[in-house]
């Protein structure tokens, strides 16, 4: 392919710019990235597509790709729920009108063991501040902050880049003045994957209301083996927040690995409802009287989750 016929792909399909690009190590980052059109409205806990074509170069030791002729002219997309970084460089809550760009946590897949090779990732851990890409012009999801009240206890539950969207919620929560306590929970395998960490430490000298656990399970010497499920079977979660998790004024966000949210089936002509092995969030906080959101009748309880892949 030219560089006159590339040029023209991008044109054609691209419509944003990569304005920041942060690579907390090889395999995550933080990217930031303007749209041409005005930023779409939306609230904090949505997502939105981003894309680039098959013709772009890919970052090294990734699962060899093969493509057909007929599509390197394609582009790849993938929904990615938008991140924040809360705080702007004086160390404030950021205002939305103070930029013009939206964030996003990705991590790096080098390779899948399905069968079907990363496509999208390798190539936006090729790209530079200044290059282009394709971004969705709508921003959507049921994942949001609305169930909230002012005065309730909001736990968020996120596993690696799982938290993007929790980091977001967290900024509303805060900008709006929130009084309830926030306890946000992220669990990782090793710690250097806690992309926010020095900013969640920075909140919680802010706001006395706002606690962030970190969580690597696989850290030598330095983290003990928990994983969300222990924290809430073991008590833990509790001491955090404060007081004993009562379904009336708590609201539990769940967002990351589906083996960590558990998402039941609920049998519609039996009534009945089955939970996933391994035991999942879900089934421990719906045992102590919390109700998930059901999306096939709509029903919004107090447990709202997002599956992250």
């Amino acid at each position: 392919m030219t560089v006159e016929e590339l040029t023209k792909l991008r044109h054609k399909r691209y419509n944003a710019t990569v304005v920041s690009l942060k690579l907390l190590n090889p395999d995550l980052m933080v990217l930031r990235v303007k749209p041409d059109f005005p930023r779409p409205p939306h609230h904090p806990g949505q997502y939105c597509t981003l894309g680039l074509g098959y013709w772009e170069r890919r970052t090294e030791a990734c699962q060899v790709e093969t493509l057909a002729a007929a599509d390197v002219t394609k582009v790849v997309r993938r929904a990615y729920s938008i991140s924040c970084s809360v705080l702007n460089e004086a160390g404030h809550l950021m205002r939305l009108e103070e930029n013009d760009w939206l964030e996003f946590y990705i991590v790096l897949v080098r390779e899948n063991f399905d069968g079907r090779v990363p496509a999208l990732t390798p190539r936006l851990f090729a790209l530079v501040e200044g290059d282009r890409i394709q971004i969705g012009e709508r921003i959507t999801g049921h994942y949001t902050l609305d169930p909230v009240k002012p005065g309730d206890t909001v736990v968020f539950l996120g596993t690696g880049t799982g938290e993007a969207p929790h980091n977001y919620m967290t900024w509303e929560l805060l900008s709006r003045g929130h009084t309830g306590k926030i306890v946000n929970a992220c669990c990782v395998r090793y710690s250097r994957d806690l992309g926010y960490h020095d900013i969640h430490r920075h909140l919680m000298a802010q706001f006395p209301n706002y606690e962030y656990l970190a969580l690597a399970t696989r850290e030598p010497g330095v983290t003990r083996r928990v994983y969300i499920q222990d924290l809430i079977t073991c008590g833990e979660l509790e001491e955090h927040t404060g007081a004993a998790l009562d379904p009336a004024t708590t609201h539990v966000f769940l967002c990351g690995n589906p083996k960590m949210i558990g998402v039941p089936h609920h049998d519609r002509e039996t009534g009945a409802t089955s939970y996933p092995e391994p035991v999942g969030v879900i089934q421990v906080l719906e045992a102590r009287g919390f109700a998930a959101d059901v999306a096939a009748t709509k029903f919004k309880g107090n447990v709202h989750f997002e599956e992250y892949w």
